[in-house]
């Protein structure tokens, strides 16, 4: 299983960004994705999280109401549509898969170790 991210870039503060995470393989199934995100010298944070079957969503406090989480099912493709984008948003951004079953609870969705497959990451940065 290979995910694929994109979509990273340079933009100004009040800006948006869409990102896009792309899953292949040839038995490739999801029970939940997310996307995290790691600043220079800190460490890996949860962003958002999506329940594969369903429209279950979960944010990070810091983003919620400008960020939203969403899936392509027929294409395997989960994206994160980024608004009002502020200097604190630069980071390498991962998306991240769970295919080992479903998340038995809410928290599931926020740790990086209850998934089993990682993007190589896309870069943000957001100029003030």
């Amino acid at each position: 299983v290979q995910l694929q991210a994109s979509g990273g870039g340079l933009v100004q503060a009040g800006g948006s960004l869409r990102l896009s995470c792309a899953a292949s393989g040839r038995t490739f199934s999801s029970y939940a994705m997310g996307w995290f995100r790691q600043a220079p010298g800190k460490e890996r944070e949860f962003v958002a999280g999506i329940r594969w079957s369903g429209s279950n969503t979960y944010y990070a406090d810091s983003v919620k109401g400008r960020f939203a989480i969403s899936r392509d099912s027929a294409k395997n493709t989960v994206y994160l549509q980024m608004n009002s984008l502020t200097p604190e948003s630069t980071a390498v951004y991962y998306c991240a898969a769970r295919s080992r079953g479903p998340c038995g609870s809410v928290n599931c969705y926020y740790r990086g170790i209850e998934y089993d497959y990682w993007g190589q990451g896309t870069q943000v940065t957001v100029s003030s």
